[in-house]
């Protein structure tokens, strides 16, 4: 049984679960090591200097989590005379459903992948399970042409955790969703305003 099911059962009233809740929360996000979070960091800097772009892949809640962390990373930044090159591959509905509808759900990031990414690119792969095939297999072709790989990962961090070259995991039991995609949302705006407040003390902050 996962904490949310045991609170709920312990005690069913939205006050009581609303509390165990953001408690368990707190929990989880004690667990996250900071240190992961500040290589993240720093690797997306190093992919702005070098003029790299930075490709962010999921499904479900973690598909809008990839759109949420390109918008804050390329505009959020405000960055404009050295961007962040960020780009959510889950956003372009034709592409995604007509790769879906030829190739294959599987294939949906991997063949953008390849008309997009050049070696020295970052690949960002989100994902609570780690498990999902488009994604794990879209970060073996990263790896396999020049791609730094990067993952936000859940649960015990699946497959996905160990094919990422470096990442930042949120350790929670199996299936709990919710709790994992909050703390990925949460190091999104946390990136997010550690490289605004970055480029703004570089003087490349613009309005």
């Amino acid at each position: 049984m996962n904490r949310l099911e045991a609170l709920y059962r312990a005690n069913p009233g939205p006050l009581a679960f609303a509390r165990g809740y953001l408690d368990y929360l707190k929990e989880v996000m004690d667990h996250v090591d900071p240190a992961s979070i500040a290589a993240f960091a720093e690797t997306l800097l190093q992919a702005r200097e070098r003029g790299a772009r930075i490709f962010f892949i999921g499904n479900g809640g973690s598909a809008a989590t990839a759109s949420h962390f390109a918008n804050d990373i390329a505009i959020g930044s405000r960055s404009w005379a050295a961007p962040f090159r960020a780009i959510s591959l889950t956003d372009n509905v034709s592409t995604v459903t007509a790769i879906a509808n030829d190739y294959g759900y599987e294939e949906i990031f991997t063949l953008q992948l390849k008309t997009q990414m050049t070696s020295g690119d970052v690949v960002v792969a989100i994902s609570a399970s780690g498990n999902s095939a488009n994604v794990v297999g879209a970060l073996e072709y990263a790896n396999e042409h020049g791609a730094v790989t990067l993952a936000l990962t859940g649960f015990d961090g699946g497959r996905l955790r160990k094919v990422a070259q470096r990442g930042v995991h949120v350790p929670t039991n199996m299936g709990e969703y919710g709790p994992v995609e909050d703390v990925h949302m949460i190091i999104d705006h946390l990136v997010g305003a550690y490289l605004f407040e970055r480029c703004r003390a570089e003087g490349r902050t613009q309005s």
